[in-house]
């Protein structure tokens, strides 16, 4: 009525996981197989989604995206937290063998292609958002800790979270052919320098709430 669309974005962590030795990728056609309570209720919210194009004629489109990394993200995450605590002198911490693998894009890229599905994505479609960017934890770790001058192998291994999804990869091909969107952020160090720099700036948003991540962390081994 009002001329309003809806754009619902959601994870690629609705496909499940690959093996680290598969050479496929997730495209919208790849089957839902959720495996923890955050992919399941993802998923759900997807189908409910779609639920509404069909039975109401809701304008909306879905999109599912990669690992995000990049400014004023929660330090619980992956990058974030290895970069506060070198910056708050604690070691950096890795989950497990560090072997999982994610497919990285920079938050500006994935706020691009939002916005180039709400402009001209096909109502009812789904979009994968990725910027082919794999890497596993380990290297990630190891890049982060090089740009902030230190040992690559200056961290900790600790308690490997339950149920670690293997690997996660995206075919961005149809976002790509349909609606012509490309990433710009394609150089992942520089883009990790850009995000330390930021985090190193920026100590008065994010240090309030680095103490009691760390001791959550703590207690779960971790």
């Amino acid at each position: 009525r009002h001329g309003v669309r809806l754009h619902h974005i959601s994870t690629d962590e609705v496909y499940g996981d690959l093996e680290l030795d598969d050479g496929r990728r997730f495209t919208e056609r790849t089957p839902y197989n959720p495996s923890s309570p955050y992919s399941s209720t993802k998923a759900a919210a997807d189908m409910l989604v779609r639920a509404w194009v069909r039975s109401y004629g809701v304008r909306a489109t879905i999109s599912n995206c990669s690992n995000n990394y990049g400014p004023y993200q929660h330090v619980e995450k992956f990058i974030p937290r290895q970069i506060t605590n070198v910056l708050t002198g604690r070691r950096p911490k890795l989950y497990g063998s560090g072997h999982n693998v994610r497919d990285w894009i920079h938050v500006d890229d994935h706020n691009s292609a939002v916005w180039r599905i709400l402009e001209d994505g096909q109502i009812g479609r789904t979009y994968l958002i990725g910027a082919e960017g794999e890497r596993d934890n380990l290297s990630v770790m190891r890049t982060i800790l090089a740009l902030m001058d230190r040992d690559p192998d200056d961290f900790d291994h600790v308690t490997d979270r339950v149920g670690h999804d293997l690997r996660y990869a995206i075919d961005p091909t149809t976002l790509q052919d349909e609606l012509g969107w490309g990433p710009k952020h394609t150089d992942f160090e520089e883009g990790l320098r850009a995000t330390i720099d930021w985090y190193r700036a920026n100590e008065s948003w994010w240090g309030p709430l680095k103490e009691a991540v760390e001791a959550t962390y703590e207690k779960q081994g971790q």
